[in-house]
């Protein structure tokens, strides 16, 4: 298991994913222009109706200025991990990472619930699961996947590669900016716990493939237990 999680968040493989100073400015225009776009989409989206037209296209419309952004920005690298005496794409180890974060949440969302000064947050909580009651269960699946891989390919792919120092760190508070637009405090403390960990995937593999992974199987078993949680 320590093997698993060293290869999957610490040790990097290499790689050669250099950008000149031209394209490198030019990522960084990009994201600064996408952050910003893409978190008034957010804000807008989390005050529509659960479950109506304008929820479903928002949603949607986000994903497109997340992706759109990725690859304007430039390449796109999916990454690879360290497997025995050879190089592979990422593809167990991160849906062992989510499914680990998964087990971290339920056992949180429990706690939050036993504890009465905390009755705040749980109505929060309450607040964003209204999104997965209501509507159709399908569609919400398909658009929260969309959603998922369309962020990892923006905030992991096309902002880890135009920051140069800290990435993980710049990464993940550009992921929580974005977030707060929709004035949510438990949607920012996610953010920031899912931010750091996928954000460390793409430190170790170079790619983005781990990052999107790890975040499906987090967001779309959110979406399926957390209402039996809250119930």
């Amino acid at each position: 298991m320590s093997q698993i999680v060293r290869r999957s968040l610490w040790d990097k493989v290499p790689r050669d994913h250099w950008d000149s100073p031209q394209v490198l400015r030019r990522r960084q225009v990009v994201v600064a222009v996408v952050v910003v776009a893409g978190a008034v989409a957010l804000g807008f989206l989390l005050r529509t109706d659960p479950g109506s037209v304008a929820f479903y296209l928002l949603t949607l419309v986000l994903a497109a200025i997340w992706t759109t952004g990725a690859f304007v920005s430039g390449r796109i690298h999916l990454g690879r991990i360290a497997f025995r005496d050879r190089l592979v794409r990422p593809v167990l180890s991160p849906f062992l990472v989510g499914a680990v974060m998964v087990g971290v949440f339920v056992a949180g969302g429990y706690l939050v619930q036993a504890i009465d000064v905390l009755a705040p947050l749980v109505d929060e909580i309450r607040s964003v699961l209204d999104y997965s009651t209501q509507g159709s269960l399908p569609i919400l699946v398909v658009v929260t996947a969309i959603n998922g891989i369309a962020e990892e390919l923006f905030f992991r792919g096309a902002a880890y590669a135009a920051t140069p120092r800290r990435p993980v760190l710049v990464t993940t508070v550009a992921y929580l900016v974005a977030t707060l637009a929709s004035g949510n405090v438990m949607l920012a403390f996610a953010a920031v716990l899912l931010g750091v960990v996928v954000g460390l995937e793409r430190r170790a593999s170079g790619g983005v493939l781990a990052p999107i992974i790890t975040h499906l199987t987090w967001s779309l078993s959110m979406l399926l237990v957390l209402p039996l949680v809250f119930a």
